[in-house]
């Protein structure tokens, strides 16, 4: 048998090693939160510039015919026939770009939910877990304060989780531009009244201002330099999708908190319906 050369069996060997090391190295918990918004990222984009080809062309139609309509209007005597026509062109623009609309929430898949009795508990453990890396990766001190005995609550696991989720990034960010000493966030979770239990994440990080604390939760709105602005517009779509209560509180020096009220399950409502 013909002998390799010896360059070319210590290249194998060297590939060997790499590759065994590749399979050696598991996808940490800030890998998986990146591909996930690498994932959301890249399909924002996807359907931002669809949306925005769709409907650039009756908005435009739109702004032209309103613009035609207050010169028809402020001619001497007013050309009330043309200001008439161009109106009806808007009308008919907007049931084009309202159509655009239509065809989009169509062509979305529908998620099923499922909705069973959750462990408030256990869901803040997991999502911590999760956010262990981006938690190292900010430099920033996780810390679980989470009541015992808390009835469970009604909701799709899935759901609720990613609406944590999104309440703990969202905080880990806000304390990134902190002294590295102050980088502190707390996820509590407690009995609240009306049959409900409360989860809340608390930061260290600058807080919000009073004139934002319900924008925040307005989708596309961000205060930071990079963001899209939709992880807590998703995170009280789903709250609220679950018969629950999101809301946003500031102390001036004290950072924010995220307060998530949700309704306990009722396994004798259940049973009945």
């Amino acid at each position: 048998m013909r002998r390799r050369p010896a360059a070319h069996r210590a290249e194998r060997r060297r590939l060997a090693r790499r590759l065994k090391r590749s399979r050696a190295v598991e996808l940490n918990p800030l890998d998986a939160v990146d591909l996930a918004h690498l994932n959301r990222v890249s399909a924002m984009r996807e359907l931002a510039s669809s949306l925005a080809h769709e409907l650039n062309q009756p908005l435009a139609a739109i702004l032209s015919n309103a613009q035609a309509a207050l010169r028809l209007l402020a001619h001497i005597p007013p050309d009330i026939a043309e200001a008439r026509a161009a109106l009806e062109d808007i009308v008919a623009d907007d049931r084009r770009a309202g159509k655009v609309i239509q065809r989009l929430r169509a062509a979305l898949p529908r998620v099923a939910v499922s909705m069973a009795a959750q462990d408030v508990n256990e869901l803040a453990r997991e999502v911590v877990r999760l956010a262990s890396g981006a938690a190292l990766h900010a430099g920033a001190t996780v810390r679980a304060e989470l009541a015992p005995g808390l009835p469970r609550v009604r909701g799709d696991g899935l759901r609720l989780r990613q609406a944590i989720l999104h309440l703990l990034l969202n905080a880990l960010d806000a304390v990134s531009r902190c002294p590295p000493d102050d980088r502190l966030v707390v996820v509590r979770t407690r009995a609240a009244d009306r049959g409900r239990v409360e989860l809340c994440v608390a930061d260290s990080g600058e807080g919000v201002p009073p004139e934002d604390l319900e924008r925040i939760f307005e989708p596309f709105f961000t205060t930071k330099t990079r963001g899209l602005g939709v992880g807590l517009s998703i995170s009280r779509s789903i709250v609220e999708a679950h018969g629950g209560w999101l809301w946003a509180e500031c102390s001036p020096g004290e950072g924010a908190t995220l307060r998530c009220a949700l309704p306990v399950w009722d396994e004798g409502a259940r049973r009945a319906g």
